[in-house]
């Protein structure tokens, strides 16, 4: 979505150039430092929970670049350090994985074991999940910037929305491809059916198992791929 809005912005520059130029679009899709671009352009600074935050905006909001063949002149950079004393984000961060200098253990970063990690979670990490299934925002969601923002959700992100609560219990009984079909064009896909069971299934050890899970679990035992297997036997070895 972000990609198509981008190619239609260089298409009006270029009407407006009279002239074609090269160009490359990014969104969180190559080795960019967008936040640092992004403060340098004037758009806001990076706060000590790690994101950009824009005054009115908060830091809900996506980053996008377009590296441009022509020169345009540059914007001032974004100077001032909104974030004062403040410590509420570092605060709330459940795994304590926001660092003073503004920098991220992404290890431990419960964003990063849910949604980028490929393997287990870490054991000792597993109780700090709670029942996060994907993705953690605490660190935004506790800031003052975001509190008072004046943005809103762009209506070509409303199709995309999900359940933010969804029955656990269900979820475990999900097939390859009945996540497909219930997930699909969603950012569940970008973990994808098996990391997105790893996930339900630490959830579900961390708030207590009933029968109905149990009998999941025991079905999950056998299920095709091994990451979802171990996840599932783990929970069954420590059944409460």
């Amino acid at each position: 979505m972000l990609m198509e809005k981008m190619e239609t912005l260089v298409a009006v520059m270029q009407d407006f150039t009279g002239k074609k130029f090269e160009y490359r679009c990014y969104t969180d899709t190559g080795p960019i430092l967008e936040r640092d671009l992004a403060q340098r352009a004037g758009l806001g600074w990076v706060g000590k929970n790690t994101c950009l935050i824009n005054p009115q905006l908060g830091s809900y909001s996506f980053l996008a670049e377009v590296l441009l063949g022509i020169e345009l002149e540059p914007d001032l950079p974004f100077l001032v350090d909104r974030c004062g004393t403040c410590r509420r984000c570092l605060q709330a961060c459940p795994t304590s994985c926001i660092l003073p200098d503004r920098t991220l253990d992404a290890g431990r970063c419960l964003s990063y074991l849910t949604i980028e990690n490929k393997s287990s979670i870490p054991v000792e990490l597993r109780p700090y999940l709670g029942k996060w299934v994907f993705g953690c925002d605490l660190c935004q969601v506790v800031c003052p910037w975001n509190r008072f923002s004046k943005g809103r959700m762009d209506d070509m992100f409303s199709a995309i929305c999900v359940d933010a609560r969804p029955l656990l219990d269900e979820e475990l009984t999900l097939s390859a491809q009945e996540f497909n079909r219930k997930y699909r064009d969603t950012p569940l896909m970008r973990a994808g059916r098996n990391r997105y069971l790893r996930n339900v299934i630490v959830a579900l050890a961390n708030s207590g198992m009933t029968r109905s899970v149990h009998e999941s679990l025991l079905r999950l035992c056998d299920d095709p791929h091994p990451l979802v297997r171990e996840q599932a036997l783990w929970a069954m070895e420590n059944e409460q």
